[in-house]
C-alpha cells in the first residue's frame, strides 16, 4: 500500500484530498470560464460519488448494547434508526468522525455511518450516504483509532499498529492492512501527511514523526513521559503527559512540539488520562481523579481544574460553552469554566453507568441512558433543557456521534 502523493496534471493543481473524494474547485482567475456553471463532464466543487452534499451537519449516533450485541445508528436529522449486524460482547466504541469501531475483546467490527464532513478551513462540506457494515478486524481489540484523508491507523491492546488505506474503507472494503514496525505500545495519529507515533523512544517518552508509510522518522525534541490520551485539534495534536500536555503542530513541512505544563504538582491519579471534546474545538476535557475535571484551553495554553464531585462523563462544546459533567447520581451539571461555578443542573436518570458518555456538537449534547433505554438530547444553551428524547428497544450502553 502506497500513501505517497502522486503528481497531478496542471488542471488539478489546486485539488485537495479530503474525506472520500478529490475536491476540485480552485481555478486561477486567468483560466476561469466566463460561465462558471459546471459543464456536462465537469463535476461541481465538493462532489463525492454516491453521497449527497448538504448545507448542515449530518449528525448520527452509533449505539451498541454490550449485553445483547445490538448495534443501531440513529439519524439525528430524520430520527430514523438503522439496525446493523450484531456484535457479541461489545466492550468499547470509538469513532474517527465517520466510521465507528466496536471492540469486543478479540476483534473490532467497523461500521460506516455514512455521515461526515470535510473541513477546508475557510468553508466546510457536509455529506450523507448509505449506512453499512464494513467488516471485522480479527485479533486483539483496537484501543486507539485515528484517521486523515488517506490513512486510518489502528493500535491494538497488544501494542501492534495497523495502517489501512482510507479510500478502500470508504469504498466499503476492509483490505489487508500494513503493520507499522519498530513502534512500542502507544498510539499512531495521522497528521499533515505524516504519522505521529508515541512511546517509541527510550524511556517510553519520545514522540516520533514518520512518513505516511511508517518509514523514515525524526524524534521531536520535547518529550511526553507516560503518554496517555490524544486529541486532534485545529491547533495541532495534543497528547496527555505526566507533567501536562504536549502540543505537536506543523508549519511548512516542519513539526514542532510545545509542552503545556499543569503549572503545579499533579499526582498520577489526578492527571488527564483521556480527552473529550467537540470535533474541531480547541477546548479539551478530562476527568481528574475521583472528584474533579480538567479543562485544557489549547489556544491559551492553559489548564483549569474544576471540582465537580464524582462524574462518569464530561465534555464541552468549546469557547464560551459550559463544561458538562454527568454525576454518578445521574445528574447533569453545567459549569462556567472561567468562574468554576455550577450554573445549571438537570436530573436525567436514576444513576449513570460507567459506560455513559456525553457527545457534543455546536448546539446540542447527547447522553445515553442505558437503564431507561433512551438517549437524551440536551440544549446546553437553554439551562440544560431536554430538547428531545429518543426511546429505544435495547440498552444503549455505548454511544458515539459521527458526521463531524
Amino acid at each position: 500500500m502506497n500513501f505517497r502523493k502522486k503528481p497531478l496534471t496542471a488542471a488539478l493543481t489546486c485539488a485537495t484530498l479530503a474525506g472520500t473524494a478529490l475536491l476540485v474547485g480552485c481555478q486561477s482567475r486567468s483560466d476561469a470560464k466566463t460561465d462558471d456553471r459546471p459543464t456536462a463532464t465537469e463535476k461541481p466543487h465538493g462532489y463525492v460519488a454516491g453521497a449527497e452534499e448538504t448545507s448542515e451537519q449530518q449528525s448520527r449516533l452509533v449505539l451498541a448494547d454490550g449485553e445483547t450485541g445490538e448495534v443501531r445508528v440513529l439519524d439525528l436529522i430524520t430520527e430514523d434508526v438503522t439496525s446493523l449486524k450484531r456484535v457479541s460482547g461489545v466492550g468499547s466504541l470509538r469513532t474517527d468522525g465517520r466510521f465507528a469501531y466496536l471492540g469486543s475483546g478479540d476483534s473490532t467490527h467497523i461500521v460506516d455511518t455514512g455521515a461526515w464532513m470535510v473541513d477546508h478551513g475557510d468553508h466546510v462540506h457536509y455529506y450523507r450516504a448509505e449506512i453499512r457494515d464494513v467488516g471485522t478486524v480479527e485479533g486483539k481489540e483496537i484501543t486507539h483509532v485515528s484517521s486523515d484523508p488517506a490513512v486510518t491507523a489502528m493500535s491494538s491492546s497488544d501494542g501492534g499498529h495497523l495502517l489501512f488505506d482510507r479510500k478502500e474503507l470508504e469504498g466499503g472494503a476492509l483490505a489487508k492492512a500494513d503493520a507499522l514496525t519498530g513502534a512500542a505500545d502507544g498510539s499512531v495519529v495521522p497528521y499533515k501527511e505524516h504519522l505521529l507515533v508515541t512511546a517509541a523512544g527510550s524511556g517510553q517518552d519520545a514522540v516520533e514523526v514518520r512518513d505516511r508509510e511508517g518509514g523514515s522518522s525524526t524524534t521531536l525534541e520535547e518529550s511526553c513521559a507516560e503518554v496517555s490520551g490524544e486529541a486532534v485539534t485545529r491547533r495541532g495534536v495534543v497528547f496527555g503527559c505526566a507533567d501536562g500536555a504536549l502540543l505537536v503542530s506543523e508549519e511548512k513541512g516542519g513539526f514542532t512540539a510545545e509542552k503545556i505544563p499543569y503549572g503545579t504538582k499533579v499526582d498520577a491519579q489526578e492527571r488527564a488520562a483521556g480527552f473529550h471534546h467537540r470535533a474541531g474545538s480547541t477546548t479539551l476535557t478530562a476527568t481528574s481523579g475521583d472528584d474533579a475535571v480538567w479543562v485544557l484551553d489549547v489556544t491559551e495554553r492553559a489548564w483549569t481544574r474544576i471540582e465537580t464531585g464524582p462524574v462518569t462523563a464530561v465534555n464541552t462544546a468549546g469557547e464560551g460553552a459550559p463544561l458538562l459533567a454527568l454525576g454518578e447520581d445521574g445528574r447533569l451539571t453545567a459549569y462556567d469554566i472561567e468562574t468554576k461555578k455550577a450554573t445549571d443542573h438537570k436530573k436525567l436518570m436514576s444513576e449513570s453507568g460507567t459506560s455513559a458518555s456525553i457527545e457534543v456538537d455546536t448546539t446540542r449534547a447527547y447522553v445515553n441512558d442505558a437503564a431507561a433505554r433512551k438517549v437524551h438530547e440536551i440544549d446546553y444553551n437553554d439551562h440544560l433543557r431536554v430538547a428531545r428524547t429518543f426511546p429505544l428497544d435495547f440498552a444503549p450502553t455505548h454511544m458515539v456521534e459521527t458526521g463531524r
